[in-house]
């Protein structure tokens, strides 16, 4: 058997920057009591949560949560049912245009006219929201910088990349230089430079002081970038906090993975004492949520030896992932 060890004003500079702890700003988005029915179907199930300014909010679950259903209540595209959320104070039902000016909206279906260039897409949405001409052209400029673009300003969208597409579009949300962006799957389809571009433009952002909202099927993602969690499950936060201080509600900080167990044997007769958690089985793979590992290892080699030639045991830290197996019994990407 063998054992590894895995251990808001100012466009924002170019200039990558590490994850920082949650600044104490203004509460830019405060949504409470939310709830969105669609012919009894409950989309959105009473759902409470503040983002303030300079931090990044995941909003994490699996598809069919009410993830999007949020956003677009947020982005006043569509009406809750009951409950309310405020922008900086501006209700989205009451107050739509003063809402409209202070976010940025980034969709998971790209928001761009393909037949424009990427310098025409800018210009259009920034006389949209009535940003004066010399200051959307000086905007302009430093925005196509700040996504890689400049060489390709005065090419059709058309001819870009799917990454290229996802980086003009994020651009675009930024034009009128708003204090709270909704990202709802930014990075979907895209390569690994653009991928990496837009990290790096959300911490210059959230370093910036705006607030960020950001949706996404990649734990990696949230773990770098996001500075609170909220899991949604069935239109509900059923998990809200810090990364590290939900991993310490779970109760469990280490996970053992058994591959190559023959099929059909079961581990949940075996005695592993109070440092185990418990014991989940998906797709062929077996893991084991525990206090400590090393101790665990005695009791598996006891169990397991005869196996040793076939069966192999990793041990990792709990991980966003684990956290979300764990709460929903869902996979993020199902």
């Amino acid at each position: 058997m063998t054992s590894s060890m895995q251990a808001a004003s100012a466009l924002p500079n170019d200039r990558a920057v590490p994850k920082a702890p949650v600044r104490t700003g203004d509460v830019a988005l405060h949504v409470e009591r939310l709830h969105k029915r669609y012919e009894g179907i409950e989309a959105v199930a009473g759902l409470s949560f503040d983002i303030r300014a300079g931090e990044v909010f995941g909003l994490l679950g699996p598809n069919g949560a009410g993830k999007t259903t949020t956003i677009s209540i947020v982005s006043t595209l569509l009406r809750a049912t009951s409950g309310d959320a405020k922008v900086f104070g501006h209700s989205v039902h009451n107050d739509v245009a003063s809402v409209r000016h202070l976010i940025g909206v980034v969709p998971q279906e790209l928001a761009l006219y393909p037949e424009l260039t990427g310098l025409e897409n800018l210009r259009f949405f920034g006389r949209m929201y009535g940003v004066p001409k010399d200051e959307l052209e000086r905007r302009i400029v430093r925005l196509l910088e700040l996504v890689g673009l400049e060489g390709r300003r005065n090419d059709r969208v058309v001819t870009f990349s799917g990454g290229m597409k996802r980086r003009l579009n994020l651009a675009v949300s930024m034009v009128h230089q708003p204090k709270l962006i909704l990202l709802d799957e930014p990075t979907v389809g895209v390569d690994p430079h653009s991928r990496e571009n837009i990290f790096t433009i959300v911490e210059q952002l959230r370093d910036a002081g705006t607030a960020i909202l950001y949706t996404t099927h990649y734990m990696e993602e949230a773990e770098r970038l996001c500075n609170r969690l909220g899991i949604m499950d069935e239109g509900k936060i059923i998990a809200l906090g810090s990364l590290d201080s939900l991993l310490a509600e779970a109760g469990c900080s280490e996970v053992i993975e058994l591959h190559g167990l023959p099929a059909g044997m079961d581990l949940t007769s075996l005695h592993l004492g109070e440092h185990s958690c418990r014991i989940e089985t998906r797709d062929d793979v077996v893991r084991l949520y525990v206090n400590n590992a090393v101790r665990m290892l005695g009791p598996l080699h006891q169990a397991l030896g005869r196996y040793a030639d076939t069966v192999s045991v990793e041990i990792a830290p709990m991980r966003l992932e684990n956290l979300f197996l764990q709460l929903t019994g869902k996979d993020l990407r199902d």
